[in-house]
């Protein structure tokens, strides 16, 4: 099945402020830190189910991929994978539940 990509606004949110965050040592990283990340969410499409489901949600729809210390967490669609957040591997879920589509 081909799998559209499509990020939320809070997840393009997160990963503007991973960049931001990560710049202020270095430019360098940060740059690497996107780039990696916005590779693996393009490669979701191909294997959607690669990704684990998250074990505080347990929907086999609503998975996630590791990136570094950060978190790419998605959900599988009829037609598309919404990419949902990015966080960083300590952050709390619970603050992020509420961006789920239903």
């Amino acid at each position: 099945m081909d799998y559209k990509i499509v990020w939320s606004p809070e997840a393009i949110e997160d990963l503007q402020s991973i960049a931001e965050y990560i710049q202020r040592d270095s430019e360098f990283y940060a740059r690497a830190v996107v780039i990696k990340i916005l590779d693996v969410s393009r490669s979701i499409k191909d294997f959607p189910l690669i990704g684990r489901i998250v074990p505080e949600l347990e929907n086999e729809s609503i998975r996630e991929r590791f990136v570094y210390s950060y978190r790419l967490v998605y959900q599988i669609k009829t037609q598309r994978i919404l990419i949902v957040a990015v966080i960083h591997g300590k952050r709390l879920f619970e603050n992020i539940r509420e961006r789920f589509e239903e």
